[in-house]
């Protein structure tokens, strides 16, 4: 059994691989090749632009595909979702696709683009969104650099964003938000019947959700006399059950947790204050629920 699955390359691609890495499989990425190498004999890689992604996935040239939500609903292909994994190539969260035009610019609301211009990579979806708002307007295909079009060469522009920076960057401001997207796992109908393919998807799928919820994760282990447990306990976030178990000196407890990265650097100086020794912080790959 060989699963034919495609890694988007562009801005996904660094983002994507590291991710794979945390999940367990060792993608190793030419300068040259659209062929990565895989540290799995029953896995081939290819490289393929997110944009075109579902198209092939659908057409069973490959079996399996990571891509996002909004090329799939761009293309309107017909695959199966197998696993939503909300990462992108700056962070960890969804990205939008936003309505967006210059600051000084009289429009406010979608309904005040009849008639004019739309500069946007996502043709398809800009046009059904504005059907459905009952506005009829001219969408044109942009070929990249999107945020410098308005206000000579469109009105306005859907473009995509995780943070907003480019928009503003380019004094631009958001009127209203077109789809939210993250990336997906697909998989080919056919090849999601295979049941050998279908397995190894679905244990792909648990890696890398596993690997997902670890990001910005840490594990944190420390000793803490038991007449000073209520104490350390009280330090570390309400909602988090931490492992307490005994050491060799059954006046010690050892005690283990998970926590947000962001926080530690907060909690650990509290944690000695409270009578904790021997802290340790380690890194996460998966945590598999």
């Amino acid at each position: 059994m060989t699963l034919k699955l495609g890694i988007p390359k562009g801005s996904l691609e660094n983002a994507t691989v590291e991710l794979f890495r945390k999940a367990g499989y060792y993608i190793s990425v030419g300068s040259r090749s659209y062929f990565p190498a895989i540290d799995d004999p029953e896995i081939e890689c290819m490289l393929i632009r997110a944009q075109e992604m579902a198209r092939y996935v659908e057409d069973g040239i490959l079996d399996a595909g990571l891509t996002g939500r909004d090329w799939v609903e761009e293309n309107a292909a017909d695959v199966e979702a197998v696993a939503d994994l909300v990462y992108a190539k700056q962070s960890f969260g969804k990205v939008r696709w936003v309505l967006a035009v210059p600051e000084s610019s009289p429009f406010h609301s979608v309904k005040d683009l009849e008639g004019k211009i739309i500069a946007t990579e996502l043709v398809a979806t800009t046009k059904r969104y504005l059907a459905a708002n009952g506005v009829s307007a001219k969408v044109e295909f942009s070929w990249g650099a999107t945020e410098v079009k308005p206000p000579v060469l469109a009105d306005a522009i859907v473009e995509v964003t995780e943070t907003g920076s480019s928009l503003r960057a380019n004094k631009l401001k958001i009127i209203d938000t077109v789809l939210e997207s993250n990336t997906q796992l697909i998989a080919n109908k056919q090849s999601w019947l295979d049941p050998a393919k279908r397995r190894k998807l679905e244990d792909m799928k648990m890696l890398l959700d596993g690997a997902i919820n670890a990001l910005g994760k840490v594990g944190l282990m420390l000793n803490v006399h038991k007449e000073r447990l209520q104490d350390v306990l009280a330090v570390l976030p309400a909602l988090k059950r931490p492992t307490i178990s005994h050491l060799s000196d059954d006046e010690w407890l050892a005690v283990n947790t998970i926590l947000d990265e962001t926080t530690v650097r907060d909690i650990i100086p509290r944690l000695k204050q409270a009578g904790a020794q021997g802290i340790v912080e380690y890194p996460l790959n998966k945590i598999v629920m």
